[in-house]
């Protein structure tokens, strides 16, 4: 939807007719052959084009069909040459996918572009994009310099991938590093489909059961910043990437913060767009208002890989949405707020104003505020209305009322405010700290709290205190020991009216966002040592943008695609306070799917567990289960896979299921059990 409430704009009719390859192979050096759908101006054999590459292990043929078809016939339709590839051992493409980033996954990418160069509808000068995934690679394979790439369109993505990734944060463990892992070990053992790859399917897919790597222990054997992580992280060296970069994300994701590092540490043309979405492309955003974004991607492209003088680099470096306030919802339809413009970052119209923490108090900048030790020990309770650490909008998954999670906490408000506070930008929060256990972890919120007294979570922040120098070498915590940290929140454009109070929450645990330690820790705030800087953006009315300075979201007609039965999902906190177990249930069951086009079914469900037992912090388990169906008359192939994580004080446990079916016949099972040690987690 628009920002007046419109439906997203169908353009039906382009500047050149198109023609679309639904199918073709792209050879590797080592042998194997990638899958990719291309469309591309019908004049482009005579007259050849720019190519724009995205690369995903999302699927072509179903997953990604529809959003695919809603960008890559626009953009050809305007003169590009789109090529739409499945990562290798993904959709139709050859090979198996064992892990993300790898070595291989960029060579490919290399031999995929090198190849769009030799075709004759290509002039030999490529532009990449791409979301989450997508993103990442582009980024990647930017600081690369593969020959005739020049230009890149990323979203949702990162720059540094143990730190700022669904991995790790603030080197404590996140649950969507479980869960994340478990997706991928159901996408890369999903069957390719007969009607593209022939008889060869059978092969294809059982060479993926047989090879399939577990994720979840991949990425759980590697809890601190090693070189597993540093390989492929753009930010050990941002001097790599020598291509414009145009990069969005939105303040609901989980990856907001790498478009402003990029703009602070890129030394070439570049645009940063940060909007109210979770994870999607701006043009698809929600909550709301989604934007214009292809006409932006295409005036990027005609800049930078047309050289056309469209003025694609005027205007501010750094749009971004300044939400308004609002109750806490699981959801919003639309974020009420305005557009506000930087002219680089960081930003000169922003300001990094030190407030003292006092008792249970956020002090004003320079009040002599008294002296304070503070205990907090949180029940594990804490964080079940954290919502997820990547918002996607279904089901509703954002934090809810934080009043129950405040129970549980230690909390600083500051007074009533008395004029209109603007922030934007990274809070940053100083804690003298001393704890009575070897590994404790700190989870700070800030929230935007009414006059009611409910309380919206706006950003928030947390630290494994075993990381506090560093993430490479964590060392445990000697009992009693004050130390100095600092907790960096998660970026923000936040208004707080007069009469609303801000809050900073700090508890020891946060789970199912993050795992929790081995045992309860007490912590002890000393107010002496400790303050909050917000980075204050003060109201100018010189410094603001036209109101609406993109256009309206448009795209091609999406593919055609018929639910045959519904889908379903669901949220549900539970307590039993008979033995004290409680659970976080998720369902995310996008029912019976045909995609008339090429007349494919496919049922698609996934259910997530989070469980625990009173305050047993070693009660925690993560369980995700996906079941995939695919069919076509006779042909029935079905993936299901689980994922179970639990721990004891020393250890992870990793118990993974992967089965196999032809119809109702199970023709593949398979069973891992991994105990992998925790280190300073």
């Amino acid at each position: 939807m628009t920002a007046t409430g419109e439906p997203m704009r169908t353009v039906t009719s382009f500047p050149q007719e198109i023609t679309v390859e639904e199918h073709l192979w792209i050879p590797m050096l080592d042998g194997i052959r990638l899958a990719a759908k291309v469309w591309r101006p019908v004049a482009a054999e005579d007259r050849p084009v720019p190519g724009v590459l995205e690369y995903i292990p999302y699927r072509k043929r179903d997953l990604s069909a529809v959003r695919d078809s809603i960008h890559h016939p626009y953009l050809a339709g305007h003169g590009y040459a789109c090529v739409r590839v499945d990562l290798r051992g993904t959709g139709e493409s050859e090979g198996v996918l064992a892990d993300e980033y790898l070595e291989q996954e960029h060579r490919d990418a290399e031999d995929v572009m090198a190849w769009m160069c030799e075709q004759p509808w290509c002039n030999g000068r490529i532009g990449m994009m791409g979301i989450s995934w997508g993103g990442f690679n582009a980024l990647q394979i930017a600081a690369r310099k593969p020959p005739g790439l020049e230009a890149i369109v990323i979203s949702s993505f990162t720059d540094d991938r143990y730190s700022d990734d669904m991995h790790y944060m603030g080197g404590a463990l996140l649950s969507d590093n479980i869960a994340e892992s478990a997706t991928m070990f159901a996408y890369s053992t999903l069957p390719p489909d007969p009607a593209l790859v022939g008889e060869r399917w059978r092969e294809m897919w059982l060479e993926r059961l047989e090879n399939c790597s577990l994720w979840a222990a991949n990425w759980l054997e590697h809890q601190r910043r090693d070189e597993y992580w540093r390989r492929a992280s753009v930010c050990e060296n941002y001097t790599d990437v020598r291509v414009p970069v145009l990069a969005s994300s939105g303040w609901a994701d989980g990856y907001s913060n790498a478009v402003a590092r990029l703009l602070a540490n890129l030394d070439v043309p570049r645009k940063g767009l940060i909007g109210p979405w979770s994870h999607k492309y701006p043009h698809l955003g929600e909550p709301g208002p989604a934007i214009g974004y292809l006409q932006e991607v295409l005036r990027w492209w005609d800049h930078w890989l047309k050289d056309e003088d469209n003025g694609a680099m005027d205007g501010p470096m750094l749009y971004t949405w300044m939400q308004e306030s609002v109750p806490p919802s699981t959801s919003y339809e639309e974020r009420p707020g305005r557009w506000v413009g930087e002219p680089c970052w960081p930003s000169p119209h922003v300001e990094l104003i030190e407030h003292p923490l006092t008792r249970y108090r956020i002090a004003r900048p320079g009040e002599d505020a008294p002296a304070a030790d503070l205990p907090v020990e949180s029940p594990l309770s804490v964080g079940q209305f954290a919502g997820k650490w990547a918002s996607y909008s279904a089901p509703p998954d954002l934090p809810y009322d934080q009043r129950e999670e405040d129970g549980g906490s230690l909390v600083f408000d500051t007074d009533e405010l008395t004029e209109r506070c603007e922030i934007l930008g990274t809070p940053e929060l100083t804690l003298e700290v001393s704890a009575d256990r070897p590994v404790a972890m700190v989870a700070a919120r800030l929230s935007d709290v009414a006059p009611d007294g409910r309380a919206t979570r706006v950003t928030y922040g947390l630290l494994n205190l075993t990381h506090r120098d560093g993430h490479e070498q964590p060392r445990p915590l000697e009992p009693g020991e004050r130390y100095r940290v600092t907790v960096r929140l998660n970026a923000l454009a936040q208004a707080f009216p007069a009469g609303h109070r801000i809050r900073l929450s700090l508890s020891t645990s946060y789970w199912p966002l993050a795992w929790p330690p081995p045992e309860p820790a007490r912590l002890t705030v000393h107010t002496a040592g400790s303050g909050l800087r917000l980075p204050i953006r003060p109201i100018a009315e010189s410094d603001e943008i036209p109101p609406q300075p993109f256009g309206p979201p448009e795209g091609a007609p999406p593919m055609r695609t018929t639910q045959v039965t519904p889908g379903r999902q669901q949220w549900t906190v539970t307590r039993d306070l008979i033995d004290y177990d409680s659970s976080l249930n998720v369902v995310k069951d996008a029912g019976v799917v045909r995609f008339d086009e090429h007349d494919l079914l496919v049922d698609r469900r996934v259910r997530e567990n989070y469980g625990w037992r009173a305050d047993e912090f070693c009660s925690a388990t993560a369980e995700t289960s996906w079941s995939m169906t695919f069919s076509r008359g006779d042909w029935v192939c079905r993936t299901d896979t689980r994922t179970r994580v639990t721990c004891t004080p020393t250890d992870f446990v990793v118990h993974a299921q992967l089965d196999g079916f032809e119809g109702e016949r199970r023709t593949y099972s398979r069973n891992w059990f991994r105990t992998i040690p925790r280190d300073h987690v």
